[in-house]
């Protein structure tokens, strides 16, 4: 009888379940997180070099911008303030602007408007100005020569329908009593108002008076201002609100 050879089956000749792999045959500890980097390299190398070019101009870009630039004191309201406020210490508020935001007038120390009056409403940190305080500054922009004139109307409620910046029309009755005929004069046409009594106005020291009820303040022309000097002793003066192109409102 002839030998049977063995063939050993392919199952004999692999490695049992959970032996051990050779050492030369093991990956090298720490390996694995540095090729899978590699890996992703090399699948996205248009993204990765994108990155690294936008990581370049970002250092460049803040490399390049100038450092901020110096900021300035100025005093703002610190609440809601009407016309008339005669300001006190916390009224105001310091705060910092650009330099390029202080324009001539800029009211910058507390000293400069501590006891002054506003001349118009003051929103919550709004800037305060000269020209929003009783004085000189009232008259910025006007026309040269102009001058800031108060007058007493002689109907006092009628204060409360009009507002700084409004323009009117002053006119002088002539009439001193019942029985003579009213003439009517108009001493200055389409004046604007800077100040008025009837919007929370106090005394203050720029109108050096003691009493403001049924006063307001124009700015008129030099010629104006020469007829409304002394106009209310000539008889009675009222107001007529006109629009910018000079019709009666």
């Amino acid at each position: 009888m002839p030998a049977t050879l063995f063939r050993p089956s392919r199952r004999s000749v692999l490695p049992a379940r959970g032996s051990h792999r050779p050492l030369s045959a093991r990956r090298p500890a720490g390996r694995g997180g540095s090729h899978r980097l590699v890996s992703w390299l090399n699948r996205n190398r248009r993204l990765a070099i994108a990155l690294l070019l936008c990581a370049a101009a970002g250092i460049t870009v803040h490399q390049l911008t100038p450092p901020p630039a110096d900021t300035a004191m100025a005093l703002a309201a610190a609440r809601d303030l009407p016309a008339g406020t005669a300001l006190a210490a916390a009224d105001l508020m310091q705060v910092k602007i650009p330099p390029q935001m202080v324009h001539p007038g800029t009211v910058t120390g507390a000293g400069e408007a501590t006891g002054m009056q506003l001349a118009a409403p003051l929103r919550k940190g709004q800037l305060l100005t000269d020209s929003q305080l009783l004085g000189p500054g009232l008259l910025t922009g006007s026309p040269p020569g102009s001058a800031a004139v108060p007058l007493r109307m002689a109907d006092p409620s009628s204060i409360q329908l009009v507002s700084p910046g409004q323009l009117v029309n002053v006119v002088l009755t002539g009439a001193n009593g019942y029985d003579q005929n009213s003439s009517s004069e108009v001493l200055a046409a389409s004046v604007p108002v800077l100040w008025t009594s009837g919007q929370g106005g106090k005394t203050g020291q720029w109108l050096g008076t003691a009493e403001t009820d049924g006063l307001i303040v124009v700015a008129a022309a030099p010629d104006q201002a020469a007829r409304l000097a002394g106009a209310s002793t000539q008889g009675k003066l009222f107001f007529v609100l006109v629009g910018p192109s000079g019709a009666a409102g």
